[in-house]
């Protein structure tokens, strides 16, 4: 996605600039404090995305609410999150509420709603990233409007997403979109906590620095959801990965994304460039099997393109066989790279730190060039 200047959110409703969008919609937006659907404001909002889709964009929507509405159709205290098992029976019930929903309102304007509920597995394993690819390709080709969920039924806090954030930006990247819009209940990033004198929401975001993320809070403030602003940064990195936009806006008002065009509010963050597909789904993994910590020498040559040799690699963590993805560290602890490891961790710790020269008769075989070949690596 190439971004002509000026730089500001109305990038992703321009069809020329952005013609696949994802629109995350949180459970605090659609879900009221009765535990009922707010269809006034869905109905407006789904105006929104009819609109967009008569004007050349195809839309992903990327929708919470499943757990919230289930609990207050079983009674369930805390808002169906007081237990794994509650929020399990939550999202089942749920779920069916929030698909039908979508459905008879979408429907309203001709257009026709397909349901996808993904697990954290669907988008970390290879093969079936690519197949969730290829659905969301053919709904798309055949006009319909993909509604996603992560499958809360079936997820424990081992493989979960966790909140629909980092969802969202992950499917941008399945599903081939240049853009996501996140709807909040905050109109964007501030530079310190929005209720403290002084906060200032900045605009735009080139980059995701350290200070950037200092500037984060983990919490959801309405309780319903399950991220904050640390989600959302971390959504934007796993965007920005693929060279998708990211934009965080107010979603409170009614019609909120015209609204918050219409006032220059929110927060766009911009890509810096874009990777092949196999590096952005690599970069962009939430679960990895471990790490290899490298010295300073080895660190310098991956910021040239090399691959990751074993003479440069201080540290293995983790049980991983070869293929898994783990992390590459430096010696403070950053993460450097993620990448596709060439051995299994036994291997990486019997190799560390030894030249090449010296695999052969430490293995007992014919080794490979590298612990992670540059092709199977990305840096981040």
């Amino acid at each position: 996605m190439t971004l002509s200047p000026p730089l500001n959110l109305a990038c992703l409703a321009d069809p020329a600039l952005t013609p696949r969008l994802v629109v995350k919609v949180g459970s605090a937006l659609l879900v009221g404090g009765d535990g009922e659907a707010r269809r006034e404001w869905l109905a407006a909002l789904v105006g929104e995305i009819a609109a967009a889709r008569s004007r050349g964009q195809q839309v992903i929507v990327v929708s919470s609410g499943a757990i919230a509405l289930g609990a207050r159709r079983l009674g369930l205290a805390k808002g169906g999150r007081g237990s794994l098992a509650d929020a399990q029976a939550a999202a089942s019930v749920g779920q069916i509420v929030l698909a039908g929903l979508w459905a008879e309102l979408l429907g309203a304007h001709g257009l026709i709603a397909a349901q996808m509920l993904l697990t954290l597995e669907d988008l970390e394993d290879r093969r079936r990233y690519l197949n969730v690819t290829a659905t969301l390709g053919r709904l798309l080709d055949a006009g319909a409007l993909p509604v996603i969920n992560e499958n809360d039924s079936v997820a424990t806090e081992e493989i979960r997403f966790g909140d629909n954030d980092r969802l969202a930006a992950r499917v941008a990247q399945a599903g081939a979109a240049q853009g996501v819009l996140l709807l909040s209940d905050i109109d964007g990033l501030y530079d310190r906590d929005p209720r403290l004198p002084g906060a200032t929401r900045i605009p735009l975001v080139r980059g995701l620095s350290p200070a950037i993320h200092a500037m984060a809070s983990a919490g959801s403030s309405s309780g319903l959801g399950s991220g904050g602003m640390t989600s959302k940064l971390q959504a934007a990195e796993i965007a920005g990965h693929a060279g998708i936009a990211l934009g965080i806006i107010d979603g409170r008002p009614v019609a909120p994304i015209g609204q918050a065009l219409a006032a220059g509010a929110g927060t766009l963050f911009v890509p810096k460039g874009r990777k092949t597909a196999r590096k952005a789904w690599l970069g962009g993994r939430l679960r990895l099997k471990g790490s290899l910590t490298v010295d300073a020498g080895a660190a310098r040559a991956l910021g040239r393109g090399s691959s990751l040799l074993a003479a440069g690699v201080t540290a293995v963590e983790g049980h991983f066989v070869r293929g898994d993805a783990v992390s590459v560290c430096d010696a403070a602890g950053a993460v450097l790279a993620h990448g596709l490891s060439e051995y299994d961790a036994g291997e990486c710790a019997a190799l560390l730190g030894r030249h090449s020269r010296d695999h052969a008769e430490i293995l007992g075989y014919a080794p490979r060039n590298a612990m992670i070949h540059r092709d199977q690596m990305v840096l981040l």
